[in-house]
């Protein structure tokens, strides 16, 4: 398992920033880089359940690791989603969980330095490499107002 870095600065308060990443509605937006229709189930609490779902019924299995509103938050993905249906336990989904997937947010004249770090597949890398600045850049578009 590698670890993937990535960052962007927001010219919008960290407290936006948050808000829109997370609202259902501009969630499918941004992480349509990852997948058209891409959404999720459950909540962002500390401790509860969240799944995140394509429209073919593929995904992942997470729980919300910790939540400091407006500062961090940590999601440790457990298992895979296939048709529906979570897998925790076959070989495919062992090789990569549990894995985290960490934002920082930290506010600076303003404008917000938000910091992702993702455990990742070496399988995955490439992808997640071509995806995140993608997602990140339409983060930044949907929190600028543009």
């Amino acid at each position: 398992m590698n670890r993937l870095h990535f960052s962007i600065i927001i010219q919008s308060p960290k407290e936006r920033v948050w808000k829109k990443m997370l609202d259902p509605k501009t969630f499918k937006r941004w992480t349509e880089a990852f997948a058209a229709g891409s959404y999720f189930e459950g909540s962002w609490n500390k401790g509860e359940k969240i799944r995140f779902l394509t429209p073919q019924g593929e995904g992942m299995s997470s729980i919300i690791a910790e939540n400091k509103p407006f500062e961090f938050i940590s999601i440790k993905h457990l298992g895979i989603i296939k048709d529906g249906v979570e897998d925790m336990q076959s070989p495919e989904s062992k090789s990569w969980t549990p894995a985290f997937e960490n934002y920082t947010f930290a506010e600076r004249d303003g404008d917000t330095d938000l910091k992702v770090d993702m455990d990742v597949a070496p399988e995955f890398e490439e992808y997640m490499n071509n995806a995140w600045p993608k997602a990140l850049a339409r983060l930044k578009e949907i929190c600028e107002g543009r």
